[in-house]
């Protein structure tokens, strides 16, 4: 136990000081650097992630015959989550669980997390930069699950952490269970522009969109205060109904009286510890490029698993240097393709849940 506290004591401090070093002064991590902690992090997960070790083995990975580049670990696909205990600790000791929607055969994953050290430093460190990069202190709006109601949700932990550490201590609430509160959304909305106060807007691409129809069905519009901005994440997640992202981002713009520059997508999954968002750049066109902090990295792959050239449509498989206590590798059902500044999400390939990783999720179904 002992040998075991040490390595995971050494491991968190290295990514910490990385987290850090990006966030308090921009400091990158190079492809070798990348490597050779992806690299630490995944013979550490070989020895105490017993079915990630075995899934590995598989493969022909494991602590006598190591990759040398992150490109070739063994992503576990996101729906092993829903079947496997994936953690190189016992789940109970886990500081933070997080639970996915369960989308997917109508079945939740769980992500067990043994520190919230690693997970609070990624979401401040990934929001200031991509969110606050002004140094704002906005009232948060936020039409995410309250973390007092669903403790589970990580979109609701991550909105109520930067809340509490970057908002004006007004922070506001607007779901209960699956009800939108438009009625104390619209009236505090209200108060904030009396006050003049920034606001930040969070919310999933279809609570914005049932919150743009109930404004235009009133035919009402505000003019939010000069800095205001908008976080949208998390998609439509199989809702029967689904616009464009340009024709939501449109209405938003038209309702909040904002330009469409002030609306970011974050892109976060709860099997992953750390977020992307869009480029600054992309912002004012409609293709928006996703990127990450230099401690996580995508690539697209095709069916079997080869990564494939930039422009080229495929699933996205992340590594994640702050998955530290559970698998620094996962395969996902989501397409995009690789531009040279990052990724371009297409959405959910939901007639194929494990294409484009060749991986089998029932090779890793040992819950505790």
């Amino acid at each position: 136990m002992t040998e075991y506290a040490d390595e995971s004591g050494t491991l968190d401090a290295d990514i910490l000081h990385v987290i850090h070093a990006w966030h308090r002064h921009g400091t990158g991590l190079d492809d070798d650097a990348f490597d050779r902690l992806a690299l630490r992090i995944l013979a550490y997960q070989l020895r105490y992630n017993a079915p990630y070790a075995a899934y590995c083995a598989a493969r022909g990975v494991t602590l006598d015959a190591l990759p040398s580049h992150w490109n070739a670990i063994p992503p576990a696909p996101s729906a092993a989550f829903k079947d496997a205990t994936l953690t190189t600790f016992n789940m109970r000791r886990a500081a933070l669980r997080f639970q996915t929607s369960g989308t997917t055969q109508g079945r939740s994953g769980l992500h067990y997390m043994e520190t919230a050290a690693l997970y609070d430093a990624a979401l401040l460190a990934g929001f200031d930069r991509a969110m606050l990069a002004d140094a704002a202190r906005p009232r948060f709006f936020n039409v995410v699950p309250n973390p007092h109601e669903r403790p589970q949700s990580s979109l609701g932990y991550m909105m109520g952490r930067v809340s509490a550490e970057r908002g004006d201590r007004e922070t506001g609430w607007y779901l209960r269970g699956d009800e939108l509160l438009f009625t104390a959304f619209c009236a505090d909305l209200e108060a904030a522009i009396g006050d003049a106060a920034v606001v930040c807007i969070a919310g999933t691409a279809f609570g914005l969109l049932e919150i743009v129809d109930l404004l235009a069905r009133q035919e009402r519009r505000y003019t939010l205060p000069a800095g205001s901005r908008i976080m949208e994440t998390g998609g439509f997640k199989g809702r029967t109904r689904e616009v464009s992202r340009e024709d939501l981002y449109a209405q938003l713009a038209r309702r909040f009286g904002i330009d469409s520059c002030a609306i970011v997508a974050e892109y976060g999954m709860t099997e992953l510890t750390s977020q992307y968002y869009d480029t600054a750049a992309s912002r004012s066109s409609n293709v928006r490029v996703k990127t990450g902090p230099p401690w996580l990295r995508a690539r697209v792959v095709d069916v079997s698993g080869a990564r494939v050239p930039p422009g080229a449509a495929g699933a996205l498989v992340h590594c994640d240097l702050a998955n530290r206590s559970s698998v620094v590798a996962v395969a996902t059902e989501d397409l995009a393709y690789e531009t040279n500044e990052g990724f371009v999400l297409l959405g959910r390939d939901s007639e194929a849940p494990l294409r484009g990783c060749s991986l089998d999720a029932e090779q890793l179904a040992t819950r505790e």
